[in-house]
């Protein structure tokens, strides 16, 4: 793996509650989070793999691996985004996510992108 800035993809990430496919009663909160990310370094790379880290607010820790995003492993030359809109359900109205994306620059290296802790919170439940 190289952490060298030719290989670099800056993440930034957006969430929201959806009200009306969470059920409180039954301990189901429903999230969604839009990550964009850009290729800020020189080489062309491609996301191949993602790995999560999902935290409820019971301190309870879901691990996630898989193939591409939303079923696409895309290829972003620099300065190219993709962008794409994914979910999380909860059993507790508030939690955290963070994780990384493995990569594969076009000249054959592997690196990982890391992908910054957010929150996902109902409304009016953190100040």
């Amino acid at each position: 793996m190289t952490t060298d800035k030719h290989y670099q993809i800056s993440v930034t990430i957006e969430t929201a509650f959806i009200p009306d496919q969470s059920d409180e009663a039954e301990n189901r909160y429903v999230f969604s989070y839009t990550i964009t990310m850009v290729n800020t370094g020189s080489v062309p790379a491609q996301l191949i793999s993602r790995h999560w880290l999902i935290t409820d607010a019971a301190n309870q820790v879901q691990e996630v691996r898989g193939l591409g995003v939303v079923g696409v492993q895309p290829l972003l030359r620099p300065g190219e985004q993709f962008e794409y809109t994914s979910g999380c359900i909860l059993p507790t109205p508030t939690g955290t996510m963070h994780g990384s994306y493995q990569m594969v620059g076009e000249d054959g290296s592997q690196f990982e992108t890391p992908i910054p802790k957010f929150t996902l919170s109902m409304p009016r439940v953190l100040h």
